[in-house]
């Protein structure tokens, strides 16, 4: 990575594309602190990632990756995994949160139903949805997605899709995405290309702007 400079707004949604090699992940990683730049510096609300310690990182920012881990037990253990205190409400209000509380109301005991190790008798979508329903409910300041829609068919991708454009506003969303078709209602995309940041703005204005970003759309067949 290098001279990468941006800023992200409180309730901003902001979505993350470039070919593979140029960086994505690696920004999830510095956002993590799985390592620090050697260079330059990652700021929360104004504070240099460093200075917080490893609990308060982990409580402002919530990770739901393409690998979900899911356990054997109960829909509402699964979510409120984690999180030391919580109500039965507040597990309820995040799975709706995610647009997961309606498919959960049908299994044959609600959010007692026992889902197998792993998630195995829920589809992808659907443990998909339970880990954004886990990850909301721990209430960080940062959402992070990495490639979460990877693995999804057309029907829970667009479930999960809804899912984020409620979030618009009321929670601050950084999304790494291979589909660009999941991040045309960003606030802002960002543009990566060999590590650095090669343009920004909407889905309208990179197709306009952005010879890389256009040529990702081309490939995917999405309308220029």
């Amino acid at each position: 990575m290098r001279n990468l400079s941006f800023d992200i707004k409180a309730g901003e949604t902001v979505a993350i594309v470039g070919l593979s090699g140029a960086g994505k992940s690696t920004l999830i990683d510095l956002i993590l602190r799985y390592y620090d730049p050697q260079k330059g510096r990652i700021t929360l609300d104004g504070v240099s990632l460093p200075e917080l310690s490893f609990t308060e990182l982990r409580g402002s920012i919530a990770l739901v990756s393409q690998d979900i881990f899911l356990f054997s037990g109960s829909v509402d253990e699964n979510i409120a995994y984690g999180v030391e205190s919580t109500t039965e409400d507040a597990i309820h209000a995040a799975a709706k949160a995610a647009q997961a509380h309606a498919f959960i109301e049908q299994l044959p005991q609600g959010y007692k139903t026992q889902i197998g190790e792993r998630g195995t008798r829920l589809s992808g979508g659907q443990r998909q949805r339970i880990a954004v329903a886990r990850a909301l409910l721990c209430q960080p300041e940062v959402l992070l997605l990495d490639e979460a829609t990877s693995h999804l068919d057309a029907a829970a991708e667009k479930a999960l899709q809804t899912a984020l454009n409620e979030l618009k506003g009321q929670q601050t969303v950084i999304t790494i995405v291979h589909r660009l078709a999941t991040v045309k209602n960003a606030d802002r995309i960002l543009v990566l290309d060999h590590g650095e940041l090669v343009a920004e703005g909407t889905h309208s204005e990179l197709l306009k702007k952005s010879p890389l970003y256009k040529k990702l759309a081309t490939i995917q067949f999405l309308d220029t």
